[in-house]
């Protein structure tokens, strides 16, 4: 199970999560960039017509009592790197193939202080989907492992947003 860093030397933190993914790179740019393919990993339904630099995206919380989020693409490389913003956050997904096959994938997101374990906890697990299909640690005990690690560090930590109910 890859677990979340933090990197908190910038003016806002970044949680930082790497996987060693045995597929491909071209299949797992697929999986992270095709908007279809993307619900069955990725936490929001994305909306936009075009993955391009400057391109307005919509995170739709589907089944949640929460408004759309919007966003900018901000960097995309295809097959290597998309960055874009969710909110006033920023979410890099970068893919490295690795010497022998697999895909080295990297997941970042700058984000408030105070949501840095709830997020770290929500990615790891939304990576576990991504992985192997189901999640493998409930969102809880990771996030009560991160709240530990992280508030030394940057202070409280929030819990799930209204309107998000997790275990």
């Amino acid at each position: 199970m890859g677990e979340a860093t933090l990197l908190s030397g910038g003016e806002r933190p970044v949680v930082r999560l790497e996987r060693h993914l045995a597929r491909p790179r071209n299949v797992i740019w697929l999986a992270v960039t095709d908007v279809e393919a993307m619900r069955g990993w990725f936490p929001t339904r994305i909306e936009l017509d075009e993955w391009k630099v400057g391109a307005t995206i919509t995170h739709h919380f589907d089944g949640h009592d929460l408004e759309p989020l919007s966003g900018t693409v901000l960097a995309w490389d295809p097959p290597r790197r998309v960055s874009f913003t969710w909110g006033d956050d920023t979410i890099s997904l970068t893919l490295d193939e690795l010497e022998g096959g697999g895909t080295l994938f990297v997941l970042t997101e700058e984000l408030s202080a105070a949501h840095a374990a709830r997020n770290a906890a929500g990615w790891a697990e939304r990576l576990d989907l991504l992985e192997f299909g189901v999640n493998q640690t409930p969102w809880r005990e990771r996030f009560e492992g991160y709240v530990e690690a992280f508030e030394p560090i940057l202070g409280p930590q929030e819990g799930p947003p209204d309107g998000i109910t997790l275990d």
